[in-house]
Parts: structure tokens; C-alpha cells; sequence
């Protein structure tokens, strides 16, 4: 399991006061994803989204503390599922949710060796 915490600002609003859809389903994406990358930033298992379905239970705010965790679920030797939720942090209530297919991206695709150029960062536990 993965877990941050996430304040949105208010330029990413759909309408006033909500977060914009498209970001929701960013966050529950991304989260997601970093489920199965593990925890040696030598060896994590970097995926790509095949599926993601989206539950919108209530609005998510801008401007308020959100929890977001991402599980991570059944594992194949080239797939996975996962599990993600965004919850408001002060009442711990399930504002938007997400069930996502993940697929290994190839390893002639990604050179391991420049993932500090690339942009990409593992944080261990």
C-alpha cells in the first residue's frame, strides 16, 4: 500500500470549489500505478494504465487536506491490478475511487539507467 496526502489548488478547479474530474482520475491513476513499484528504487516495477474505471462519490474540494492511498491487487508476471481512493483527511470519507489494469512497460522502453533524467523518483518507506 501507498499513501500521501495532497492539498489541490484552486487552479485546478472544474467549478468552484470542486476539483476538476480529470485531475481526480490523475491522482487515482498515478496512485495506482505506484502500488506495485515496490520499495528498492533499483529494482521497481514501472506500469502503464490499460484500464482505469472511476467511481465519483462526492466532489472532491480544492483547497482541503485529501488522503490518497493506492493497494495494490492481483500480479501477473506482465499485469496487475490496483486499487486507488482519494478520501477527505479530517472525516477519512471516500470522496473518489478507481479501479485500474496495469501492464509492465517494455524494458526496451525504458532505460533504468536515466531514471534521474527522465524525472522519475522512487521514495522508499
Amino acid at each position: 500500500m501507498v499513501e500521501t496526502s495532497y492539498r489541490a489548488p484552486k487552479h485546478f478547479q472544474g467549478y468552484p470549489g470542486v476539483l476538476h474530474g480529470g485531475i481526480v482520475a490523475a491522482l487515482l491513476d498515478e496512485i495506482a500505478g505506484r502500488s506495485h513499484m515496490g520499495h528498492d528504487p533499483n529494482d521497481s516495477r514501472f506500469m502503464f494504465t490499460a484500464r482505469l474505471e472511476v467511481k465519483y462519490r462526492q466532489n472532491v474540494p480544492v483547497g482541503k487536506a485529501l488522503r490518497i492511498i493506492g493497494k495494490a491487487g492481483r500480479s501477473k508476471s506482465k499485469s496487475a491490478k490496483a486499487w486507488a481512493g482519494i478520501y477527505e483527511a479530517e472525516t477519512d470519507e471516500l470522496l473518489a475511487e478507481g479501479n485500474a489494469r496495469l501492464i509492465n512497460v517494455p524494458e526496451e522502453q525504458f532505460d533504468r539507467a536515466r531514471l534521474d533524467e527522465l524525472g522519475w523518483k522512487v521514495y522508499p518507506e
